[in-house]
């Protein structure tokens, strides 16, 4: 198990990058999504609260060129209490084959990485369902290769308190960036509230490339959540 914020600590640029897991009372579902960008197109963004969760929004609309791969809802709550994480559009493919009765995976098998060769970024996604439980995943290439889809995923059915897994879509920095490798990483989770917890991620990111970060803890008990948004262009 690493510590998370020393992890990020040492990777400039590991993308987006999503963690699911159990408070240290083992009473809360923990989330945490972060985004980060090279490109002035990337960093011109802000996450927005809404009724549902949250969505990509341009922080000045005149700057925004393609909004294509940058501007999606990354968390969605469905009525049924499951909530959905991913870093794109797969949100909503995801939600949708949830309520005509199919399951995560049959929706991310419709999908596969972004089309921005040569970087190819993986999609990466999770599911954390009411009693806590949660899944993950990642649709990449093979090696860069864009004729082959690979599709990975970790099913989670009975989380530890205090752990959390983090998966990120590249494993470091390059030209082109390369794509997350291995298992989801096991991580602490200490923080007792999601205040606490975005404040340490976000001081652990790199200080150039991030751009947004959202921390939920979802009460196991009650649905209740608590909710911290922090935005590179919302700082005083």
């Amino acid at each position: 198990m690493i510590d998370m914020t020393e992890y990020l600590q040492n990777n400039p640029y590991p993308g987006r990058g999503i963690m699911l897991g159990r408070s240290a009372d083992n009473k809360c579902a923990v989330i945490a999504y972060f985004i980060m960008g090279r490109s002035e197109n990337s960093r011109n963004r802000v996450f927005e609260e809404t009724d549902d969760g949250i969505r990509t929004k341009a922080f000045d609309e005149s700057k925004m060129t393609d909004p294509s791969l940058i501007i999606y809802h990354p968390v969605r709550r469905m009525d049924n209490g499951l909530t959905i994480v991913t870093n794109g559009d797969q949100t909503d493919t995801i939600r949708d084959n949830i309520l005509q009765g199919h399951c995560y995976r049959h929706a991310l098998n419709t999908r596969t990485f972004e089309p921005d060769g040569p970087n190819y970024t993986p999609r990466i996604s999770g599911v954390v369902k009411p009693n806590g439980s949660y899944n993950l995943s990642i649709l990449k290439s093979l090696d860069g290769d864009p004729s082959c889809a690979c599709r990975y995923f970790y099913e989670y059915d009975a989380p530890k308190a205090g752990v959390g897994h983090f998966i990120h879509t590249y494993e470091r920095d390059g030209s082109p960036l390369p794509s997350f490798e291995g298992e989801p990483r096991r991580v602490a989770v200490t923080a007792p509230d999601a205040e606490t917890l975005a404040g340490d991620l976000w001081l652990a990111l790199n200080d150039d490339n991030k751009v947004s970060l959202f921390v939920r803890y979802i009460d196991l008990a009650t649905g209740e959540d608590e909710t911290s948004i922090i935005n590179k262009h919302w700082e005083a």
